[in-house]
């Protein structure tokens, strides 16, 4: 009987059963990166400038159009908001001089070794909002793209952006003076819409981001093409290495929206600034907001009735206990005692210590009626005693002993 020949595996054979792929179509090939040009993915334009070329992306909105639910149109600017930014130019100018603008960056420790790759700015004209978008295909063409953007910053002379004057401001300013190029928008007003932002809805919203006002405020809601901001310069890195301009399409997109918020934005203030009681207001925190910012600014009597209205309204307990007090207070600061009293006891009625200490002080120095004056000053520190504050407890124990020791001693005098 004929026994069959034992055939021994080949090497081939061994590196197939250990799951190792052999041949010459089995091996990986390497990675063809696609590089596609920034021109083929925006249609803008190469502008030539004395230091070379800088690649611009321009749109024009109509401004009889809608940003979210806030007409692009612009609003006339408030006296109030030029007294707020210290700079009456704010509320003298034409809108035509307002340069709205945002800069994406290669990181957000500033500093000269972070630059703006894309620089975004707005500016109305005519029945037109033109948008204009400066874009870095390569850093060495950033002397390019500053001297483009300081013909379009020449066409105003008040800048408004969202933090801006922390971060976007300081960081231009950085790069043309590393660059020698003179600085287009030197002495120029700013208004910094983030600071009015945290004035007007601190109390209302939990977040004052630029997309939190979007999407609360403006009723502005991002498409599908948005970027985090977070990824912006990581996707802008991976452009400079591999030369693929797609992912810069919703880089584009994102700063897009931040300028035309920008424009929205300061509408929807100047509306508010403008007829604090009319109904572009809606809320009652909002109210309460501007009465704030109002008593802030000196405009006492403003302030006052506008925190009537607000109060009015419907507020949560522990908002509306806050606005009575600064609207006690800013009516004896008024001299309309009469007023004053009338809140007072009706946040005594409530609990609220510091109304009775008010009282306490009305009755002693006021009305010189020495029992009722005591009375209060008792009423303050039961509350006191009651309360499980310990902050309150030390902040008035002294004050209330010191008060009640001396209306007693003129009662004492007195009989």
């Amino acid at each position: 009987m004929n026994e069959k020949k034992k055939v021994s595996p080949s090497l081939a054979d061994k590196l197939k059963s250990l799951g190792v792929k052999v041949g010459a179509k089995e091996v990986s090939q390497p990675k063809v990166i696609k590089r596609v040009s920034i021109d083929s993915v925006l249609k803008g334009d190469y502008r030539q400038m004395p230091s070379g070329e800088s690649f611009v992306y321009e749109q024009r909105f109509p401004i009889k159009g809608l940003h979210g639910e806030i007409s692009l149109h612009p609003t006339p600017i408030p006296e109030i908001l030029a007294e707020y930014a210290k700079d009456t130019r704010i509320s003298e100018l034409a809108i035509e001089k307002f340069i709205f603008f945002d800069t994406e960056t290669s990181g957000l420790s500033g500093g000269t070794g972070t630059y703006a790759f894309m620089v975004g700015v707005g500016r109305y004209k005519g029945d037109e909002f033109i948008l204009a978008q400066f874009f870095l295909r390569d850093p060495v063409e950033e002397p390019a793209m500053l001297e483009a953007l300081a013909e379009f910053f020449a066409h105003g002379e008040i800048l408004v952006s969202y933090n801006g004057k922390s971060f976007d401001a300081p960081l231009l300013e950085t790069r043309y003076k590393l660059h020698s190029i003179p600085l287009p928008f030197d002495d120029y007003a700013h208004v910094d819409l983030l600071h009015l932002a945290r004035r007007l809805w601190r109390d209302r919203l939990a977040s004052r981001t630029l997309q939190s006002i979007e999407k609360e405020i403006l009723g502005v809601t991002r498409t599908s093409e948005e970027v985090p901001g977070y990824e912006i310069p990581y996707l802008y890195f991976d452009y400079l290495r591999d030369k693929d301009a797609r992912p810069m399409k919703g880089i584009f997109y994102h700063n897009e929206i931040d300028i035309l918020s920008l424009a929205a934005l300061l509408n929807h203030a100047g509306e508010m600034l403008n007829d604090p009681f009319g109904e572009k207001v809606e809320e009652s925190l909002d109210i309460i907001a501007i009465a704030k910012l109002f008593e802030d600014m000196k405009k006492w009597d403003d302030a006052a009735h506008l925190y009537e209205y607000g109060l009015a309204g419907d507020l949560p307990e522990e908002d509306f206990q806050k606005a009575v007090k600064r609207l006690s207070i800013l009516q004896r600061r008024r001299g309309d005692i009469d007023e004053a009293v009338k809140w007072w006891e009706r946040a005594a009625g409530e609990g609220q210590i510091y109304a009775w200490v008010e009282l306490a002080k009305h009755y002693e120095h006021r009305v010189k009626d020495y029992g009722l004056a005591e009375d209060a000053t008792h009423r303050a520190l039961s509350l006191m005693n009651e309360t499980q504050n310990l902050h309150a407890r030390s902040f008035w124990e002294d004050e209330l002993t010191h008060r009640l020791k001396r209306v007693t001693r003129k009662i004492a005098a007195s009989s």
